[in-house]
């Protein structure tokens, strides 16, 4: 048995499966730990130079990676974009192994499985169930989702922002409904605890919302968010809709002082800083005015 099917956590091989999980199921708190252990250059450790030439990348690509404030996080994007079907789970738990670094697989393990289990769950399609005895119309799965939804599914919800946030930053949402909703600018936003109807599956309404009832996207960042499943996933599904942020559809936000690094996906694209005091008087009408675009 080799190394590429040995368990995360153990040293030994890590679950077949693994192998077919794409390096994006990894959120951002694991790939900001990676940079912890693997950012610093040691004479007595592998660092992430050595991932990156056990993935053939050559000198200048090497130097040129060493130039960035995070530069595991920036190999790991380059890989995925240089090779999407090889960049995996498992192949990045074979490297560790190879380059001797058990003490990542031991502290990460565990939290790089959970990972991998949440994608592969968002993954499945749930069984359907015939019906058996009933005459009536059946309601469309994507329909009365929302509270103001007309359960028929004739007229759907639509909303001009969807809002991605974690469960500890609803005080700032709260304030951004009262500027954004209840002011002169009389935007329409789709906040989930307050807008979405329980009884569904959480992926399915939230792909659904972004996808197709929410014309842009706002996404509240702070240290929380980065450990946050479901912010993970609304950021990338928001993402894959527009790469490289053409169509403007995903607007960050920056709502708390950090300490940790902001996003390394959401770096390319113009941040609004409600943190900044020289630009808060403008804050919230650049904001507004972004959600306002066509």
């Amino acid at each position: 048995m080799d190394a590429a099917t040995a368990p995360a956590g153990s040293g030994s091989p890590a679950a077949p499966e693994l192998e077919a999980v794409p390096l994006v199921a990894l959120n951002f708190a694991v790939r900001r730990r990676l940079g912890l252990y693997l950012n610093p250059r040691a004479p007595v450790a592998a660092d992430w130079t050595a991932l990156a030439e056990e993935l053939g990348y050559e000198y200048l690509e090497i130097k040129h990676l060493e130039a960035q404030p995070d530069p595991t996080a920036r190999l790991l994007e380059d890989w995925q974009g240089r090779c999407p079907g090889g960049a995996s789970v498992g192949r990045l738990l074979a490297l560790l192994r190879a380059v001797g670094r058990q003490d990542i697989l031991a502290d990460l393990g565990g939290r790089i499985e959970e990972d991998c289990k949440k994608y592969l769950q968002r993954k499945e399609q749930p069984l359907q169930v015939p019906a058996v005895d009933s005459s009536v119309p059946k309601t469309l799965e994507m329909s009365g989702i929302t509270t103001r939804d007309d359960p028929y599914g004739n007229t759907p919800e639509l909303f001009d922002a969807f809002i991605c946030y974690c469960q500890k930053d609803i005080h700032f949402v709260q304030e951004m409904i009262r500027e954004l909703e209840q002011t002169e600018f009389k935007l329409k936003l789709c906040v989930f605890d307050r807008d979405v109807l329980p009884g569904s599956c959480v992926w399915s309404i939230t792909s659904e919302l972004i996808e197709r009832r929410c014309r842009k996207m706002v996404v509240v960042i702070s240290d929380d968010y980065l450990d946050s499943n479901e912010c993970d996933f609304q950021t990338k599904f928001a993402l894959s809709l527009s790469p490289g942020a053409r169509h403007k559809r995903l607007i960050p936000v920056k709502c708390k002082s950090m300490k940790n690094e902001f996003p390394s996906i959401l770096r390319f694209i113009t941040v609004c800083d409600y943190t900044n005091p020289c630009t808060k008087k403008w804050f919230w009408i650049r904001l507004a005015k972004s959600l306002l675009l066509p």
